[in-house]
C-alpha cells in the first residue's frame, strides 16, 4: 500500500498533480449540478472543492499550482475574447448604447458599494482588507477572471510574496451572489408592478412589426417608364439601397439577371431587400404582383442552396467584389450568422461559419459551393495556431509597462487583461491579418471551461490551507454580509432606473443584469419564464463590455488603491 499513500502525499510527482486536479475537477463538476431551489453553483463548485482539498493538506508544489492557474486563466478569458470579439463594437448600436451605459453604471455601483462597506465595517489601517474587498466583490458579482485579473494585480504590486487570501472572500460571497442577483432581479419585479404575460406579449407585438434588416422576397412588374432600357446596376445606383435581383421573366422566359441585364416594361422581376425598404423599391419599379411563371418553365434548371462559407481565403471578402453575378452567374439572397438572418448587402464581410443562400443555374451553385469550402469538416477542425499566436500577442500586450504619476508601479493589463483585448480585436479584426479566428460553439466551451477548472482548482488548493482561519475564525460572516449588499443594491438601483425611465421591457432587464453580472444561471432562470429571446438579446449585448470592464477595473482597484497602502 506505500505505492498508494505515495500516490496521495508525494506533492513533486506528475501523477500526484494529475491526480490531484483530476479529483478536485471531476468532484467539483459533478457537486455543481446538485440544485437547492432549483439554483446550482455550477464548475464555480470546483473552487470549494480545491478549498477542501486544501485545508485537508492535498495540495501540490506552490511553483505548479501558480503555472496551472496562471495558464487556465489565459485560456480562459482568450476564448472570451474570441467568443464576444465579433458582436463587441456592434453591441455599441440603436437600443445597446442605453443598455451598456446601464451596465457600466451598475459595474461602479459595484465598486461604490465595496468601498462604502469597507470604509463602514473594516479597520482601514490593515492592509489585507481592501484587498479582500475586491476579492468579496467579485464573488458577489459572481466573475472569475476579475477574481483572477485581482490575483494577478496584486503580485505585481507586491512582488514581495505578500499573499493576500482573496479567494476567501469570494467564496464566501459567491453562493448568495448567484441567488441575490435572481432575487433582486425579481424584487424589480414587484417594485415597479410587472406583470409577465404583458411583457410576453409586447415581445410578441413588437417581434411582429420589426421590419429591420430582415429579408423581405417580392415579385414586381416593371412599369416605370424611366427604368426601360437601364440596367441592373444603373437601377440599384438610381435606388440607392441594397436589392438583389434573383430571377427576371422576360419575352415568357425566366433567366438569372446579371448586373448588365437590361430592363424592359413589362419584364417581371423576383426582388430580396430589406423589409424596410420594401415600400420604396415597390414604389420606384411597380407594383407587385402574384407571379405565375414557375421553376419548370425555366430553360435551364436553376436551384437555390444555402452554402457554409469555410474557407479560410473568403474571411473578410465582400460579396460585392467577389462578382457572383457576372462571374459565376448566381445572386447571393441571404446571409446567416450565428443564427441569425442578414440582408447580403454588398459591403458585407464574408467570416467563416457564415452560411449563404445562393441561387442559380445547378451547376454554377456548386462551383460557388466549392470556392466557398461548404466542408463541415473543415470547419469542425480547430485553428489552434491562430489561439496560440493569439496569446503570445496578448501576454507581450499585457507586459507592456505604462507609467502613470502617483502609482507605485507601471500599470500592466496583465495576463488577464492583454490577452483579453487581443482576443476581441482578432474576433473582430482578425480576417484582415488572414488569421481564421472561428471556432466551434462546443470547442471554445471546453477550452473555456478547462481553463476556468484548472484555474478554480489551482486558487482552491492554495486558499484551502488558509481559509479556516480567514473566514471561520475571522470576518467570514462580514464578507457574507458585505457581498450580499454588493451584489442586490446597484440591481435594485439599474433596474428600476431602466423601467422607469428608459421603459425597457422587463425580460430584457433581466438579460441585461445576468449579462452584467456575467451570471449564466440569471439568464437561464429568465429564459425559463419568457417566451422570446429578449434575455438572450439583453444579456448578449452588455456582456461583451461587462467582462472587459470587469477584469479591468479589478486591475485599476488594485493598482490605485491597494499599492497605495
Amino acid at each position: 500500500m506505500d505505492w498508494l499513500i505515495k500516490l496521495f502525499t508525494a506533492e513533486d510527482s506528475v501523477a500526484h498533480i494529475v491526480l490531484l486536479y483530476s479529483i478536485v475537477i471531476a468532484l467539483g463538476v459533478y457537486l455543481g449540478k446538485i440544485k437547492i431551489g432549483g439554483i446550482s453553483l455550477g464548475v464555480t463548485f470546483i473552487l470549494f472543492v480545491g478549498i477542501l482539498a486544501g485545508h485537508i493538506g492535498f495540495t501540490g508544489p506552490t511553483a505548479t499550482l501558480t503555472f496551472l492557474q496562471d495558464f487556465g486563466l489565459i485560456l480562459f478569458v482568450f476564448m472570451i475574447g474570441l467568443q464576444v470579439g465579433p458582436g463587441f463594437f456592434e453591441s455599441f448600436g440603436k437600443g445597446g448604447l442605453k443598455l451598456n451605459m446601464l451596465s457600466c453604471l451598475a459595474i461602479l455601483l459595484n465598486v461604490a458599494v465595496m468601498f462604502g462597506c469597507y470604509f463602514i465595517f473594516f479597520d482601514t489601517s490593515d492592509k489585507s482588507n481592501l484587498p479582500m474587498m475586491v476579492g468579496t466583490m467579485y464573488g458577489a458579482v459572481t466573475n472569475t477572471p476579475g477574481l483572477g485579473a485581482a490575483k494577478e494585480a496584486l503580485n505585481s504590486v507586491f512582488p514581495g510574496g505578500t499573499d493576500f487570501d482573496i479567494a476567501s472572500g469570494y467564496a464566501c460571497a459567491y453562493p448568495l451572489g448567484v441567488v441575490g442577483i435572481i432575487g433582486a432581479t425579481l424584487a424589480i419585479r414587484f417594485i415597479c408592478k410587472v406583470d409577465l404575460d404583458e411583457e410576453n406579449n409586447k415581445l410578441s407585438d413588437d417581434e411582429a412589426e420589426n421590419p429591420h434588416v430582415k429579408p423581405h422576397i417580392m415579385y414586381l412588374k416593371i412599369e416605370n417608364e424611366y427604368l426601360s432600357g437601364r440596367t441592373l446596376s444603373e437601377v440599384s445606383e438610381f435606388l440607392n439601397r441594397d436589392i438583389v435581383c434573383t430571377r427576371i421573366m422576360h419575352n415568357g422566359t425566366v433567366s438569372l439577371p446579371s448586373r448588365d441585364t437590361v430592363f424592359e416594361l413589362g419584364d417581371e422581376i423576383l426582388v430580396v431587400c430589406a423589409e424596410t425598404d420594401a415600400a420604396a423599391v415597390k414604389a420606384f419599379i411597380g407594383p407587385e404582383i402574384e407571379a405565375d411563371w414557375h421553376e419548370e418553365k425555366q430553360a435551364q434548371k436553376m436551384v437555390s442552396k444555402r452554402i457554409l462559407v469555410t474557407n479560410s481565403s473568403m474571411n473578410g471578402k465582400t460579396l460585392g467584389k467577389m462578382h457572383f453575378s457576372s462571374v459565376y452567374g448566381v445572386n447571393v439572397t441571404r446571409i446567416s450568422r450565428q443564427g441569425m438572418d442578414l440582408f447580403a448587402s454588398r459591403n458585407h464581410h464574408f467570416h467563416v461559419g457564415d452560411k449563404i443562400m445562393v441561387v442559380g443555374p445547378e451547376e454554377n451553385v456548386q462551383r460557388v459551393a466549392e470556392l466557398m469550402g461548404n466542408s463541415i469538416k473543415r470547419l469542425d477542425h480547430p485553428n489552434i495556431a491562430t489561439i496560440f499566436i493569439g496569446i503570445v500577442v496578448g501576454i507581450l500586450f499585457g507586459s507592456l509597462p505604462l507609467a502613470i504619476p502617483g502609482m507605485p508601479v507601471p500599470l500592466k493589463l496583465g495576463l488577464a487583461g492583454g490577452p483579453l483585448i487581443i482576443a476581441i480585436l482578432l474576433g473582430r479584426f482578425g480576417y484582415r491579418m488572414h488569421l481564421v479566428t472561428y471556432t466551434t460553439t462546443s470547442a471554445n466551451l471546453m477550452l473555456r471551461e478547462i481553463g476556468l477548472a484548472l484555474f478554480l482548482a489551482s486558487v482552491g488548493v492554495k486558499a484551502g490551507a488558509h481559509f479556516w482561519e480567514t473566514v471561520v475564525q475571522g470576518d467570514g460572516l462580514l464578507y457574507v454580509l458585505t457581498g450580499f449588499l454588493i451584489t442586490i443594491i446597484p440591481i435594485l438601483i439599474v433596474g428600476t432606473i431602466a423601467r422607469m425611465k428608459y421603459k425597457f421591457n422587463y425580460f430584457t432587464i433581466m438579460g441585461m443584469l445576468a449579462g452584467t453580472y456575467t451570471d449564466p444561471p440569471a439568464l437561464a432562470y429568465a429564459n425559463s419564464v419568457c417566451n422570446s429571446e429578449a434575455p438572450a438579446i439583453g444579456y448578449s449585448t452588455v456582456y461583451p463590455l461587462s467582462m472587459f470592464l470587469r477584469i479591468l477595473v479589478a486591475q485599476l482597484i488594485v493598482l490605485f488603491c491597494c499599492g497605495a497602502l
